[in-house]
């Protein structure tokens, strides 16, 4: 299914599940547990064992997945250009890079203006925000990682709340979503909403072999639980919001 920045806009904070973590030989059922509770988009990390250490999958996987999802597609994959459009051919209805992967990031967005694809750029945690600056005019979408890329289960970075704040400063005004993917559990969910975050990426956190219907519900309450209580203010850099992260997450 494809979907575009305003749809996601709309419905945020929002929730993306990773299939990953999902019991593989078990995926259609898998996939009926967040359906029934809800989540309409799935998350698939493409990993090629040279940007990352993992391999993982590739676009045979994301064709095979339900049109009825939003195949939320991550490329952790060495120089992307000439992998993009394979993925997009597969279905994907968000396609992430990371600027990190490639030396020509303006030219990947370039070739995949008129696919109908979200266009996203990903940011690994020792990356500075001040990367996708040149980029912003290019994209719909952008990931901060709140963990460095290559294994599920890994705790939430704590510097990740100041990045977010930071990076909901740098897209204000523009129809951009902010993302966020790495370390999101129950406990954590409904607060990372609240820092303006539109899209959050869980994995480990629902697919926990035992109840994973129950664990979507249940981070999709805590994440629609932010909604109602406001974005942060336009000036989200300012020192005093940035205290207040600080302090929160102390």
């Amino acid at each position: 299914m494809r979907t575009n920045a305003a749809e996601l806009l709309a419905q945020a904070p929002a929730l993306s599940v990773g299939m990953l973590t999902a019991d593989l030989l078990r995926l259609g059922e898998e996939l009926e547990a967040l359906d029934s509770a809800g989540v309409g988009l799935v998350h698939v990390d493409v990993m090629d064992g040279v940007f990352c250490p993992m391999t993982t999958v590739g676009p045979p996987v994301v064709k095979a997945l339900p049109d009825r999802f939003v195949k939320d597609v991550h490329l952790m994959v060495d120089e992307p250009l000439d992998k993009v459009h394979t993925h997009v051919d597969a279905g994907a209805g968000i396609l992430t890079f990371h600027v990190e992967s490639t030396r020509h990031p303006h030219r990947v967005l370039q070739s995949l203006a008129d696919t109908g694809v979200v266009r996203g750029v990903a940011l690994n945690p020792g990356t500075p925000l001040s990367a996708v600056e040149p980029l912003l005019d290019e994209l719909e979408l952008l990931l901060v990682l709140a963990v460095n890329p290559g294994w599920g289960g890994q705790s939430f970075l704590p510097s990740t709340e100041r990045r977010l704040v930071e990076a909901r400063g740098l897209v204000a005004g523009r129809e951009i979503v902010l993302a966020v993917d790495g370390g999101i559990t129950k406990a954590n969910a409904e607060h990372v909403a609240s820092l303006g975050v539109d899209l959050i990426v869980t994995g480990s956190a629902v697919y926990d072999g035992v109840a994973p219907a129950d664990n979507a519900r249940a981070m999709l309450e805590a994440v629609r639980r932010a909604r109602g209580a406001g974005r942060p203010p336009a000036d989200a850099t300012s020192p005093a919001v940035l205290a207040g992260v600080h302090k929160e997450g102390q």
